[in-house]
């Protein structure tokens, strides 16, 4: 049975049901892919910190910082076409939804090839921008290498699981984060010792291991997504919308680029933080190193709930059903509150414990990680309720409110914090800039939230090119995939498509 060409099998309908039990059957699986990948990380930053010591551990965590701020570049593209997606499903046009996926990958893909290229080249320049401590460096440039070689792959694996989540679909790559880190999890001793046959390559093997993981991982997503006929499946002249749609394109920079600002926001402002926590010594860069391994515990809760919350109103904003887009903010913050909370005071409880995984019980890098989590976690808090503001918000377009709080929040407010009470309360004031970031900018999208004028935004590009469709499906009747309507001249990305094969 389908509708308007999406089988219902092949979607989960997000505007139907219970709010709470939808949210956390769409989040859960959400939740376990970034707990896999951030247990991933974590058991990877123990077999760096025990076997190849302080200063590797010092280096991936300046690499890490890197990739997070390449990550970015895709988010914003990846969350545009996720909301265009969900808005098409919601609406149920399937052409649409084919359309946008096609877009996003024949821009993505050239795209992370030159941020591979220009990366390999300039490690060596950001690394010291970082102020990479020097007995660190060159592991640190061997794995960052490794990180730019892999990113074409790391990029596109990304996009698939955030497309596949604006269908509805969660499970998917959730099985396929199981796949990736499975792997991981097995290469990455291997490879880093030797064991076997295999050579012992240190943190270049943890950085191989990873990149092999999802490139393996990608390639399993892309072949289940055509054996099971999922709506983002291209198929014969379908693979002509490889070739950017003007309208989508538009749509997706338009409203990407501020998204994926918000995310180089955030990682400039952790770069700028980091140089200043290079300064204090290698043990306090992989105190901190270790205990952002313990942080992405704590975000990847508010992460997995603003997905869903975005989600969610992109379908119900798609389908024209506003009533249900305030309840399903409000159970996203309530969810926030008691998930987040829970495993903030976990955390705090037994710090000592699960830093010495990473740094060895006898080093001393371990009660500067503890000060960190007794003076900073408790942000996140605040970081959760932000997210979910901001999820319900970016569902109807609404970027550039956001991306203005995040500038505030990051660099007047956290770094105004850490420089302006440096002379006053040393190391701490660093730690303190954290939490003080998180409820400036949890403070200001509540105001945003309940006096933007987010609700009368729309993704106008995307209106306009799902009215083409429509009346494109006017003129061609009622058939779904009759190969007579292939056109007789050369497609061009601003005119209009062929109908698609049904998925």
């Amino acid at each position: 049975m389908t509708d308007a060409g999406i089988p219902a099998k092949n979607r989960r309908d997000l505007t139907r049901g219970s709010i709470a039990l939808t949210m956390i059957l769409f989040a859960l699986p959400t939740l376990g892919s970034s707990a896999l990948q951030s247990l991933n990380g974590s058991i990877n930053a123990v077999w760096v910190g025990r076997f190849l010591g302080e200063e590797a551990l010092a280096a991936t965590a300046n690499g890490n910082i890197l990739m997070f701020l390449l990550v970015s570049f895709v988010f914003g593209f990846g969350m545009a076409s996720t909301i265009l997606i969900g808005q098409a499903v919601g609406r149920r046009d399937a052409d649409l939804a084919r359309r946008t996926i096609g877009t996003a990958l024949g821009s993505i893909i050239p795209l992370s090839m030159l941020i591979a290229a220009g990366g390999w080249l300039l490690a060596p320049t950001l690394l010291d921008l970082l102020g990479t401590p020097a007995s660190a460096a060159d592991l640190a440039l061997t794995y960052l290498r490794m990180i730019f070689t892999a990113m074409p792959a790391t990029l596109t694996f990304t996009l698939f699981m955030m497309a596949l989540r604006g269908t509805g679909d969660s499970m998917t790559p959730l099985w396929f984060m199981v796949v990736s880190v499975g792997i991981d999890l097995i290469l990455t001793p291997v490879l880093i010792l030797g064991l076997g046959p295999f050579p012992e390559w240190g943190i270049f093997g943890s950085a191989f291991a990873t990149a092999t993981a999802n490139t393996l991982a990608l390639i399993g997503m892309v072949a289940t997504i055509y054996l099971r006929g999922s709506v983002l499946a291209l198929r014969g002249p379908e693979l002509r919308y490889l070739l950017a749609d003007r309208t989508i394109l538009i749509s997706m920079i338009s409203k990407g680029l501020p998204m994926g600002l918000q995310m180089i926001v955030i990682s400039s402002a952790a770069l700028t933080m980091l140089s200043l926590i290079n300064r204090e010594g290698v043990q306090t860069t992989a105190a901190y190193g270790a205990t952002q391994q313990l942080w992405t515990y704590v975000q990847m809760l508010a992460m997995a709930l603003s997905a869903a919350a975005s989600a969610m109103a992109a379908q119900n904003i798609g389908a024209g059903k506003w009533d249900r887009v305030s309840r399903i903010t409000r159970w996203g913050l309530v969810f926030n509150l008691l998930l987040t909370g829970t495993v903030v005071a976990l955390l705090t409880a037994f710090d000592e414990t699960v830093l010495a995984l990473f740094l060895g019980s006898d080093s001393a890098a371990v009660p500067i990680g503890a000060r960190i989590q007794i003076l900073a976690t408790w942000g996140y808090l605040f970081f959760g309720v932000a997210q979910v503001l901001f999820g319900t918000m970016r569902a109807n377009g609404y970027v550039i409110g956001p991306l203005v709080v995040m500038v505030i929040s990051m660099y007047p407010v956290r770094l105004g914090f850490a420089f302006g009470f440096y002379p006053l309360l040393g190391a701490d004031a660093l730690w303190l800039a954290f939490p003080a970031g998180m409820v400036a900018t949890a403070l200001m999208g509540a105001g945003l939230y309940l006096h933007g004028r987010w609700r009368k935004g729309r993704m106008l590009p995307a209106e306009e090119a799902a009215q083409r469709s429509e009346g494109y499906r006017a003129q061609a009747g009622t058939c779904a995939s009759c190969s007579d309507l292939a056109p007789t001249t050369a497609w061009k990305p601003s005119e209009e498509p062929r109908e698609p094969q049904a998925a």
